[in-house]
């Protein structure tokens, strides 16, 4: 059984701001997560509950933070962005 994938209003916009071939990454890299939700990096301190998948796109480091629901099986995507003040960012909110 997969998991459910829902998008957060912050990954939204943010989302919506990218380039369409950075956009395609992301699809893939929020694919390749939903395939196997284990696959990020657990953060520590104040961002424990988060996960993060580093991929590459354009030939920049970006960042896929997410939250795993297990008992719902749910994971909901929480920001995208480059590497740049990714985490000072998602503090802020």
């Amino acid at each position: 059984m997969s998991y459910r994938v829902e998008q957060t209003r912050r990954f939204a916009r943010q989302y919506k701001n990218l380039y369409d071939n950075v956009a395609a990454d992301v699809d893939a890299a929020v694919e390749t997560v939903a395939g196997n939700p284990a696959i990020g990096e657990r953060k520590k301190g104040d961002l424990a509950d988060l996960l993060v998948f580093k991929f590459r796109s354009q030939g920049q480091l970006y960042l896929l933070g997410y939250i795993l629901d297990d008992p719902v099986r749910l994971i909901y995507l929480e920001a995208v962005g480059p590497h740049e003040n990714f985490y000072r960012d998602l503090k802020r909110n």
